[in-house]
């Protein structure tokens, strides 16, 4: 059963509870709008080793080549958030009794300069990954995922499903602007943060430029699943090849909401119609279940684009969905669990 906090109080890191506020408490339109009613913590709070899985926001669009707005995500997806119920309807998993989970507010960005914006993400997820705490963040545009990638891997590059309509293998924008939304994964793998022979992309169509961007992954490795073969194999063969790319190994994923088609999810930079509906999304990210995930993230929810807030409706149901696969991944020990192996090694 879901633990129940005085009428009107959010949980405490103090008192070590990390439910959600509960409905039957508080009215889901009143209190302070954190990720799924969660509390709220900084890495400074005293109790954050407590933490197994960090939420976090990137309010950053500073890699958007078109139609920009994804700063505005995080804030929309955290007011959306609160009509999630703590228990998966087909699952049953209930993420917050498997884990600590808070909301870790959003990362340091600056809006005026790009570098300076990817170091100091990179600088607040590295000290997440010290702390050993999960994350699931909520972009932002898709360059987001880069110093995210570029904090969380350690000594040997980490595998990554990616649903996306789009590769974002671009070498370049604009006479070789080389960090855009369009490159964070050419970039990852260049700089030896992604192993391209365990990255599965799935979904991929639209018009193109010229396909060197494809032509580049594959002969890197990628494994690029267009929405041509995903339709015609269906989600459970896609599913089951993806697994099998990443193995047992940490992997990271990435969710693009326009990997869904428009008409479910509107508000977004770079739309493209024939995308996955929600309930393929759904199915496919439920597939994920007992891989080594070692974060996630949900970019490019723009809401300019969508003011009543149908796509990020769907883009924090679809950050439940990752959150209940992360919850139960190897990776994402209860933080006890943390404390009781170091004390081992120290004895």
């Amino acid at each position: 059963m879901t633990q129940k906090n005085p009428p009107g109080q959010y949980p405490s890191a103090a008192s070590r509870s990390f439910q959600p506020v509960s409905a039957f408490d508080l009215p889901r339109y009143a209190g302070l709008a954190t990720f799924m009613r969660l509390p709220l913590l900084d890495l400074a709070d005293p109790d954050i080793g407590e933490v197994d899985i960090g939420m976090i926001g990137v309010p950053w669009d500073g890699g958007t080549t078109n139609r920009p707005g994804a700063r505005h995500g995080p804030r929309q997806l955290r007011d959306l958030s609160t009509m999630v119920r703590p228990v998966h309807p087909a699952t049953g998993v209930n993420p917050f009794l498997l884990r600590n989970v808070a909301d870790l507010g959003d990362a340091p960005v600056n809006p005026a300069d790009v570098a300076d914006a990817l170091d100091r993400i990179t600088r607040f997820y590295s000290r997440l990954k010290a702390q050993g705490i999960a994350p699931l963040s909520a972009g932002g545009d898709h360059l987001v995922s880069y110093p995210i990638l570029k904090a969380l891997a350690g000594e040997e590059p980490v595998g990554m499903i990616h649903f996306d309509a789009h590769t974002d293998l671009f070498d370049s924008y604009f006479g070789g602007f080389k960090y855009t939304h369009g490159t964070p994964f050419r970039r990852a793998i260049e700089d030896g943060y992604l192993d391209p022979k365990r990255v599965v992309q799935i979904g991929i169509r639209g018009t193109m430029y010229d396909g060197e961007d494809v032509e580049w992954g594959l002969a890197q490795g990628v494994r690029i699943i267009r929405i041509e073969e995903f339709e015609d194999r269906g989600i459970d063969s896609v599913m089951a090849e993806a697994r099998d790319i990443v193995g047992d190994k940490p992997t990271y994923v990435s969710f693009d909401i326009d990997s869904l088609d428009p008409s479910f999810a509107p508000g977004t930079g770079t739309p493209e119609i024939g995308g996955f509906t929600t309930r393929e999304a759904q199915r496919m990210v439920r597939k994920l279940a007992g891989l080594n995930i070692i974060g996630a993230d949900l970019v490019e929810v723009s809401p300019p684009f969508d003011p009543a807030g149908g796509t990020a409706w769907v883009g924090i149901s679809m950050m439940f969905e990752l959150l209940c696969i992360l919850a139960s991944s190897p990776s994402t020990r209860r933080a006890s669990a943390r404390d009781q192996a170091q004390r081992d090694v120290k004895s």
